[in-house]
């Protein structure tokens, strides 16, 4: 007997305290990320982000919970990051995360969404996209832990 499955999540992550501390160019941190969302069996369809945040959605497989797949991606590539010196201002990435599942039928909008971070953020602080999305989410806010 054969399973069946399709489940993509739309994660987004940010940095220690929101700070801008990765550099313009981060395709050093994509490219590791994505080697450690292939080494979880995994299939990253499409990351990017801006200094302060990173974007991905992502196929992860059932065989990893998403808690257990997020901390390992935050956990080794930020150690990596740190190690490889290529981003002297980052510190960590911050607790906690956003993953939101989502439907075939918002793939491609999604795939352009995080395509263009660089330039939606020329209009939405992050701020204020990550609270929109969570509201379009129907994820309740707590203030006390937003963006720490």
């Amino acid at each position: 007997m054969t399973s069946y499955r399709q489940m993509y999540y739309h994660v987004i992550f940010h940095t220690k305290r929101n700070k801008p501390s990765l550099n313009s160019d981060c395709k050093d941190v994509y490219n590791y990320l994505w080697g450690i969302v292939k080494n979880k069996k995994s299939k990253l369809y499409q990351i990017n982000g801006i200094e302060n945040h990173i974007h991905l959605l992502v196929d992860i497989h059932p065989t990893n919970a998403v808690a257990d797949f997020m901390q390992d991606l935050k956990a080794y590539s930020s150690a990596w990051i740190k190690k490889s010196k290529a981003h002297p201002n980052f510190t960590g990435w911050a607790d906690g995360y956003g993953c939101f599942t989502c439907s075939i039928h918002e793939k491609d909008r999604l795939i352009n969404y995080i395509k263009g971070q660089k330039e939606h953020h020329k209009t939405e602080t992050f701020e204020d996209e990550y609270r929109r999305i969570l509201i379009e989410n129907g994820i309740e806010i707590d203030e006390r832990y937003f963006l720490k």
